[in-house]
């Protein structure tokens, strides 16, 4: 897809501003859907959260979603392998996020439970993939998150959020990095919660993600046709962010 030309601008006091001159209040625009796909540890999920923060959106993890169930298997031992057991499972899941004033983000709520440090762990990224694979755990995010975005105003972050969750939102960005930087990124995130982690390890689970990812029967990792793509390998996260805020600001004004 031809990229859109991008005029520089920034954002003052939740206001567009392009060359000094004031252009028009966010809240006059149009609210639209982001989405925002991509493989692991490319830096879908800042760039997401700095879209909403700037654009006063509400920002849906849908990685999270995955990872909070994948935990729920993980504690009640439930076999991710069984239809009956994972159907019977998902009734008894409730998923909700809480927004969280210290880090500026919500935070996932697992039966009322706070988890978002939990879902983070490694044993749980090693599953994520396997279980998000299932038919029936695809099936009941996709509901959750659908519902999340029936009022729009929404930046949401995945592997299939443009593709099949919102194949009609307005902006749809594919995220991606080169290997090595993934890597890097995720050997760092990971190092400071477990200082024991090798990037061996960090490499091979990125590697084995990305595989099922993209090849797991229902929903695979895919760019949508009409998405953008953002490669992130040599940019700040100010440069990515003031590149997607060109996009989004362009959709907001049609």
């Amino acid at each position: 897809m031809e990229l859109y030309p991008i005029t520089p601008i920034c954002l003052i006091n939740k206001h567009w501003i392009e060359g000094c001159t004031f252009v028009t209040s966010l809240n006059m625009m149009k609210k639209i859907i982001i989405t925002l796909d991509g493989f692991s540890s490319c830096g879908k999920s800042t760039l997401a959260k700095q879209l909403a923060r700037e654009l006063n959106y509400v920002f849906i993890d849908s990685g999270a979603m995955y990872r909070a169930i994948t935990l729920y298997f993980m504690r009640n031992h439930i076999n991710w392998n069984n239809e009956e057991e994972v159907q019977k499972a998902l009734t008894d899941i409730n998923l909700d996020f809480d927004y969280n004033d210290s880090t500026g983000s919500s935070d996932m709520l697992l039966n009322d439970e706070n988890v978002e440090a939990l879902i983070r762990d490694m044993l749980v990224s090693e599953h994520v993939s396997e279980v998000a694979a299932n038919q029936y755990v695809r099936e009941f995010g996709v509901a959750q998150q659908q519902k999340l975005g029936t009022r729009k105003a929404i930046v949401m972050d995945g592997r299939d959020i443009g593709t099949t969750v919102f194949p009609n939102a307005e902006l749809k960005i594919f995220v991606t990095a080169d290997p090595a930087v993934r890597v890097e990124r995720r050997f760092k995130e990971m190092f400071e919660k477990n200082p024991n982690i090798t990037i061996e390890e960090v490499k091979d689970n990125l590697e084995m993600r990305d595989y099922l990812d993209s090849n797991r029967e229902f929903s695979p990792l895919r760019k949508a046709d009409d998405a953008i793509v953002l490669d992130n390998s040599n940019l700040t996260r100010e440069e990515q962010l003031n590149i997607a805020l060109g996009w989004a600001k362009q959709k907001m004004e049609e």
